[in-house]
């Protein structure tokens, strides 16, 4: 019984440990964006940062206005959300109620390994094939802009929508589709009255999740998004996001310069908002837990 136990011991340990080690690196890289970015508020004030409109961090005297970067963020994510959110759920329904199953044993495994497309070769695509094909046929300046960056970001959350949509939806109870078709219901009012609302807050969580990996990525904006610092009057404009800017400018910024500063805190501000979206993602799911106790 006392080996049982010491062996019980062990890897609870061990986890606890991991677990402990993970949170105290999260706090460390948390310390250092504050620390690092607190210096510039010395020189430029909060309002100005969020707020301005220019961004020209080299010019003197430098302009650290982050509004068109957070504005460009903000407006691609958005895009790619627009476009891919309806065809990652509409998939995931095909795949979970419609889908034969020889059919899906095919398209499943083939949606996941989309999920591991390396980003820097769809950013290529953007900048080889949809950019040129964008200014022939749209008789735009510049085929780098918030609409190519979208696409492509598009078809990078996809994948990782759709495979957690499915899991919830397979995770609704075969009693409710039972008792809907006992009912008299159609295959299509079991679906959209009867495992929809139920797998609700899964949708809602796997679509913030993606959400959360659009906002964050750096390689698709830096090489398909334009990398101009201006807020986007149209879907064809060039945008410079927040990743795109500290991807490009963090490399040629002098060591604790006022750039240096402002770049520390755009990654402040990115970190602020994935963090929203995952306390949002986290109150969904604990509110639909308590909802179906």
């Amino acid at each position: 019984m006392r080996t049982s136990l010491k062996e019980d011991r062990i890897p609870r340990i061990a986890v606890m440990t991991i677990a402990s080690l993970g949170v105290a690196i999260m706090l460390f890289i948390l310390y250092s964006l504050v620390r690092d970015s607190i210096p510039i508020l010395a020189h430029v004030t909060l309002s100005d940062l969020l707020f301005g409109t220019h961004w020209y961090p080299t010019y003197d005297p430098p302009e650290f206005g982050m509004l068109p970067l957070i504005a460009g963020s903000v407006s691609v994510t958005l895009l790619a959300s627009l476009i891919s959110l309806p065809i990652s759920l509409a998939l995931a329904v095909f795949l979970s109620e419609v889908c034969p199953a020889i059919l899906r044993e095919i398209l499943k495994p083939v949606i996941e390994i989309l999920g591991f497309f390396p980003s820097v070769v769809l950013g290529f695509i953007g900048m080889v094939v949809i950019a040129p094909w964008m200014v022939m046929n749209f008789n735009i300046m510049t085929g780098l802009n918030l609409l190519n960056a979208s696409v492509l970001m598009g078809v990078m959350i996809i994948p990782i929508v759709t495979s957690l949509a499915e899991d919830s939806l397979n995770s609704v109870p075969k009693d409710i589709r039972d008792a809907s078709f006992a009912l008299g219901a159609t295959r299509l009012e079991t679906i959209t009255r009867s495992v929809i609302p139920a797998a609700l807050p899964g949708l809602m969580t796997a679509s913030l999740l993606g959400v959360m990996r659009a906002i964050g990525e750096t390689m698709v904006v830096l090489m398909a998004a334009g990398g101009a610092a201006m807020i986007p009057r149209s879907i064809m404009d060039p945008v410079r996001p927040l990743t795109s800017a500290i991807a490009a400018e963090m490399g040629e910024t002098p060591f604790r310069s006022d750039h240096y500063f402002a770049l520390f805190f755009a990654g402040l501000l990115l970190l602020l908002m994935t963090l929203a979206l995952n306390m949002t993602a986290l109150w969904i799911e604990s509110r639909a837990k308590r909802l179906r106790s």
